[in-house]
């Protein structure tokens, strides 16, 4: 029989657990404010890469990761819609709460990760685990 899923981790996570889920969760903004949103998938992947035997780590990195991708995906559906004259009047607010709702969750996720909480994105497309 299997055990119902925890929602927490199982134990308190150690010292650069925590610090690795602090960075996977803020290294999405700051890449994408450092590179014009390009490169916000790379800080998720690289904690994910490095921290692969760490639950905790491994689980925020994936997750930052997984809505950085929808979130790309939205974002180029916003800026095809900016390009034609009609859809600008939906895409420059879709990009705005875009912005918003991103800023938002990295941030939220930080703030679990500090009190060893975690956090699960909304809107993800599940790549990593």
């Amino acid at each position: 029989m299997s055990q119902p899923r925890q929602s927490g981790p199982a134990s308190t996570p150690s010292g650069s657990s925590r610090i690795a889920a602090i960075l996977a969760h803020l290294s999405a903004p700051i890449a994408a404010l450092l590179s014009a949103g390009t490169l916000s998938l790379l800080g998720p992947l690289l904690v994910w890469l490095v921290k692969k035997d760490d639950p905790y780590a491994r689980r925020a990195a994936a997750g930052a990761f997984n809505f950085n991708l929808s979130f790309w995906v939205l974002y180029l559906l916003s800026w095809l819609l900016v390009a034609t004259i009609i859809g600008a009047v939906i895409g420059i607010p879709l990009l705005i709460v875009l912005f918003l709702v991103s800023a938002w969750c990295h941030i939220k996720g930080a703030v679990r990760a500090a009190d060893d909480r975690t956090y699960d994105y909304p809107f993800q497309i599940r790549v990593l685990s």
